[in-house]
């Protein structure tokens, strides 16, 4: 998306001589958020794109400007999650089979959704893969949100891609980790059962909302 967008959201709200803050109260947003997206930071849903629109009196402009695609390349139960995600402040992740979304290369988010069943063509899978990287954005912010991530020791040995794309993956989460951007931990094999085995799990706060913990099985995903 670069920061056209964004760039153009400034524009509208100085124009209308607002502060962010302001402009949050009046779209039912953070003021975080708002700050995000015009940076470049954050990929706004079409919900934000018509909130701002009738905060700032604009029309359609903001919604009509907005790229189109990411939100269809996504599971319909996900979606809610996904603009969530782009908000909070705190995330913590429990992954039990993959590496969570926003932590996954290139390469890795291939070799998972070009597994997917039903098999998708090759263009919805790179669309996928696109709107997953996009996710992987938040990270550019040094500080928020925070992240904590938990992986069962299955994520690092069971090799789903190749040997190569595994370990440029597992370096990749070992670099953010060491640059101190995630904490990372392990839960070994030994530690046998537990209550997460099932799913996979992550909890999200935010500036202005409650808590929400969000777990997802084979097919469907659930918010609480």
């Amino acid at each position: 998306m670069g920061n056209t967008y964004g760039d153009w959201l400034r524009q509208q709200r100085e124009a209308a001589g607002l502060t962010h803050v302001e402009l949050a109260d009046r779209a039912f947003m953070t003021r975080s958020h708002i700050a995000h997206i015009e940076a470049g930071r954050r990929v706004p849903s079409k919900e934000d794109a018509r909130r701002l629109d009738m905060a700032l009196g604009a029309g359609d402009v903001l919604s009509s400007f907005l790229p189109q695609g990411d939100e269809a390349s996504i599971a319909e139960y996900f979606e809610a999650v996904l603009v969530l995600e782009q908000q909070a402040v705190m995330i913590r992740e429990f992954g039990l089979a993959y590496f969570p979304g926003i932590l996954q290369t290139k390469r890795y988010a291939r070799a998972i959704l070009s597994a997917a069943f039903p098999p998708v063509s090759e263009e919805e899978c790179d669309r996928r893969v696109v709107t997953r990287l996009e996710r992987a954005r938040i990270l550019e912010d040094p500080v928020t949100p925070v992240v904590w991530v938990v992986l069962d020791e299955t994520v690092l040995r069971r090799p789903l891609a190749g040997r190569d794309t595994m370990a440029e993956q597992i370096t990749h989460v070992a670099r953010l980790a060491e640059t101190g951007r995630i904490r990372v931990h392990v839960l070994p094999f030994g530690v046998g059962h537990h209550p997460l085995m099932q799913s996979m799990l992550t909890l999200m706060w935010f500036e202005d909302q409650p808590p929400l913990a969000y777990s997802e099985g084979g097919q469907d995903g659930e918010t609480a």
